[in-house]
């Protein structure tokens, strides 16, 4: 069965000079090593390894492991600063390279379109682009720019979406307010509020109602759904409590959470088996957030392979071809 990684990112180097000279609220700082880190003002943001650049590197890295497929994406924080100008043009950049990698190796890289999300006409612009370019998929962060992925000013991106019934992979950035709660300390902006990030942009979308409105959207939830399998209890009983006047959801939030799609990348065998025991194998597909520092290539593919052969060769491979159409 082939390995399809879909939580893997890449970067460009003209991405990354865009964001030096006009990513305001974010910066490159440079590291007592001497290296480039990715700061939202006292806050870590992401910190570029060579493997974000370099597709061969890339290659080596999937030969090694074994993995036959790389659904790439951009990663925080995105495109989402420097203007209506350089935001499209960073999206659009990031893209055309992705599509270019996949047409130079084939059948070994796939990618996930990156948009300029504030500017909605130009973001449904570069969608189609993209797609026509060959996007199996879309990537958000959790939060754009502080904003939510509800916001009625984004229904036309995601009623384009859902049109086209993309896979959206919803990854996590800082989240607002990461300073006032001091996450620029011990990475806590990474260990905690990632995690915070992703839950609470599924939990308003569940509650919102907005995947009755857009019933087309093949959501993946990063990370292995941060909290969100921890908290189905606390969702259904929010539910029993909420008055009916107030309630926009039509199902039970078990109901969305076994809609949602979710990685497998949870560092800890227990919490895999746990997400899988909530939402079932056929909603969990195989990442790794190669080649982040953090990623954890040996650590998903020794968690999947302690699985029972079915739901290991599911969320390996099986899962993915079916969502992508691969």
């Amino acid at each position: 069965m082939p390995i399809i990684d879909v939580h893997t990112h890449m970067f460009t180097r003209h991405w990354l000079e865009l964001l030096r000279e006009h990513g305001i609220p974010y910066g490159v700082v440079v590291r007592p090593d001497g290296r480039d880190e990715i700061y939202r003002g006292p806050t870590p943001v992401v910190f570029p390894q060579p493997g974000h650049f370099d597709y061969d590197l890339r290659i080596q890295a999937m030969d090694a492991a074994g993995i036959d497929v790389s659904i790439v994406s951009l990663t925080c924080p995105n495109v989402y600063w420097g203007g209506e100008a350089v935001s499209s043009e960073a999206a659009r950049e990031s893209n055309a390279t992705m599509a270019e990698a996949q047409r130079t190796y084939g059948d070994r890289i796939r990618w996930f379109a990156s948009l300029p999300w504030e500017y909605p006409a130009r973001a449904v612009e570069e969608l189609q682009r993209a797609c026509d370019d060959g996007a199996v998929g879309v990537m958000v962060i959790a939060n754009i720019a502080g904003r939510s992925l509800t916001e009625s000013a984004f229904e036309p991106i995601w009623a384009e979406i859902d049109r086209r019934a993309l896979p959206v992979l919803v990854h996590p950035g800082e989240p607002p307010g990461s300073d006032l709660m001091d996450m620029g300390s011990y990475d806590l902006s990474w260990l905690v509020g990632f995690m915070f990030d992703t839950t609470l942009a599924i939990e308003r979308m569940i509650f919102d109602g907005f995947l009755d409105r857009f019933a087309n959207l093949k959501l993946i939830a990063a990370h292995g759904g941060g909290a969100l399998p921890y908290l189905v209890g606390r969702m259904r009983k929010g539910n029993e409590v909420e008055l009916p006047a107030r309630r926009r959801m039509l199902l039970e939030p078990i109901d969305y959470l076994r809609r949602i799609w979710y990685d497998c990348i949870t560092y800890e065998p227990g919490a895999l088996r746990y997400l899988i025991s909530v939402v079932g194998a056929e909603r969990v597909l195989f990442g790794t957030d190669w080649p982040h520092q953090v990623h954890d290539v040996v650590g998903s593919l020794a968690n999947t392979a302690a699985l029972p052969p079915d739901q290991r060769d599911a969320i390996r491979g099986s899962n993915a071809r079916r969502l992508f159409g691969l």
